[in-house]
């Protein structure tokens, strides 16, 4: 995660409140890299002035959002507040929850939720089994879209102009021996995900590390996340997985849209 930009064109809309934005890019200046900071470090990152950039990181301090130990800034847990308001709001969360851990249960490995939020998608839901990744995945996790199962399910299922509008920003690169190294091989990848209903990914973003997922629907039929299961490739072959794993998935993917059909938004 980044800082948004700092400046943005005030003329761009009369509503824009360029301080609110600023703060939010003081916010997202901190990650799981950089979980503390100066505040020459969150200036730059921000591209603020040092002056600017230390109003706002004391008035986070103020508000509880920010901690500090004289010259170095961090995130206190109710910056967690943010994000439980957008889950509390959202019934996908609670409604996912009892299908993951009732897929985890029969198959015993780890499964999850996540919707598409930019370029990459973001974790809303999980139950993890085992640790199968040197890279922690927790609700608010955010992977490239482009090299995710779940992200494949939900980038199949866009508009074209979106899907294309979606690529000319994504920075479309292999993560492993095993990906993708560009837009040209990943859109044919696409269309089989869109015609077959559901997306394996074999040790793309992490070596060893295989992932299914299928598409969850609103009442409407749109695809709104995509639920997976993940495994190491030590476990099952592929033809197991395409066999006996992606019927289960597929089949819980259907109840949770069935249910997220049933509430009313």
């Amino acid at each position: 995660m980044s800082g948004a930009p700092a400046e943005v064109d005030r003329s761009a809309s009369p509503d824009f409140v360029q301080s609110l934005a600023r703060g939010l890019a003081v916010i997202t200046a901190f990650d799981a890299d950089n979980p503390r900071r100066t505040l020459s470090d969150v200036a730059r990152a921000t591209g603020l002035t040092r002056a600017t950039a230390r109003r706002f990181l004391h008035t986070l301090v103020e508000l509880g959002y920010v901690d500090t130990a004289g010259t170095v800034f961090w995130l206190t847990p109710r910056v967690l507040d943010l994000g439980y308001s957008y889950l509390s709001a959202m019934p996908l969360s609670d409604l996912a929850q009892p299908h993951l851990e009732k897929l985890s249960s029969r198959l015993d490995e780890s499964s999850s939720v996540a919707v598409l939020d930019g370029t990459d998608i973001v974790y809303v839901g999980r139950v993890q089994v085992r640790r199968i990744m040197t890279i922690g995945i927790t609700i608010g996790t955010r992977f490239p879209a482009y090299a995710t199962s779940m992200g494949r399910v939900l980038l199949a299922a866009l508009p074209a102009a979106e899907l294309d509008a979606h690529l000319a920003r994504a920075d479309v690169h292999a993560h492993t021996p095993h990906g993708l190294t560009d837009e040209a091989a990943l859109r044919p990848e696409l269309a089989t995900v869109a015609e077959q209903g559901w997306a394996l990914v074999d040790q793309e973003l992490e070596p060893g590390l295989r992932s299914l997922a299928a598409p969850v629907r609103d009442r409407d039929g749109r695809v709104v996340a995509a639920i997976n299961l993940s495994t190491h490739a030590a476990r099952y072959t592929l033809d197991h997985l395409r066999e006996q794993v992606v019927p289960e998935l597929v089949a819980t993917a259907g109840a949770l849209s069935a249910d997220l059909a049933t509430v009313t938004r």
